[in-house]
């Protein structure tokens, strides 16, 4: 099995993994009709998710077979997030329709069903495995407790300015809304209640919506993708601006960090993924074969 794995999707509605040294593009998944808006690596790496519309397709990573491994159907609307459980027991998708959705990956149909009452465009896990949050277009911030099964929290940090990416750092202790203004919130979460948010700063971060937010693994860093046609580079001590990374011709929508927080993948609508060095902040490998914007990208280099 390759040690890294690195894909993209886009609007022509192709998955593409590529080889990230070289640059060349090993594999590609037809999906027909079936429109991405999220990808997904499991930690081991066995499956890809893919987040469409109206479903969520699973698709074997080791494999020349580009049939979905498994698909999951519930959602009314776009799937908007996606990710796993982190022993790979379950996955949680949010969607279009207002809903939040837990799905066991051993058993069929839906586990959990929350209801946000607005589209759901953002939905992280919080490390402790027991809570998700997400972010809609209304502009709210829910909590989801899996233990007791309710919201134990909802804030509206900006009215009703739609919350378009939500990351939540490694061990815990921050998490960040960005929204389609272009602002960020930052708050502490309560290390023994995380439903409480401290207020920690407000960032006027873009002049245009910011379309994904992430921390790097080592909480360091947080990367802003916008719409701006550029991706701003944070460190997170006091939340100023250490690069701005210039080179992609229109919106920035996805990126994702190497395991050493060292590498940042984009993609873009202008049909390229680029890989950038952020030590030199400069983009050091152009992943291009798609023929329309790349809206999805994902990577998984952790080690075995």
């Amino acid at each position: 099995m390759p040690g890294i794995i690195l894909a993209t999707a886009s609007y022509d509605h192709t998955i593409k993994f590529w080889d990230p040294p070289s640059g060349g593009c090993y594999r590609s998944i037809d999906c027909g009709e079936f429109h991405i808006n999220r990808l997904e690596i499991t930690h081991d790496k066995h499956y890809i998710a893919a987040a469409g519309n109206p479903q969520t397709r699973l698709f074997e990573v080791n494999t020349n077979n580009n049939s979905p491994a498994m698909s999951f159907d519930g959602h009314k609307g776009n799937v908007t997030g996606v990710g796993f459980q982190k022993e790979g027991k379950w996955m949680y998708t949010g969607s279009e329709d207002g809903t939040v959705k837990i799905w066991d990956l051993k058993a069929p149909g839906c586990q959990r069903d929350y209801e946000c009452s607005a589209p759901v465009n953002t939905v992280v896990l919080h490390p402790n495995q027991a809570e998700l949050i997400s972010g809609d277009q209304n502009g709210s911030i829910r909590v989801w407790d899996l233990i007791s099964n309710t919201c134990s929290r909802e804030l509206v940090p900006d009215g009703e300015v739609g919350i378009t990416s939500l990351t939540i750092s490694s061990d815990g202790g921050l998490v960040v809304a960005s929204n389609t203004k272009g602002k960020c919130f930052v708050w502490r979460l309560g290390e023994d209640d995380t439903s409480r948010f401290e207020p920690l700063q407000k960032i006027e971060a873009h002049n245009a919506p910011i379309l994904k937010t992430l921390f790097s693994p080592d909480t360091k860093l947080l990367a802003t993708c916008s719409a701006d046609h550029t991706v701003k580079i944070w460190n997170t001590k006091k939340f100023n601006v250490v690069q701005t990374l210039n080179g992609h011709q229109r919106w920035v929508w996805d990126c994702a960090f190497s395991n050493d927080s060292a590498y940042l993948v984009t993609g873009s609508s202008d049909h390229l993924s680029r890989l950038w060095d952020l030590h030199q902040g400069d983009a050091v490998k152009t992943y291009s074969g798609h023929i329309k914007a790349v809206n999805a990208v994902a990577l998984n280099d952790l080690p075995r």
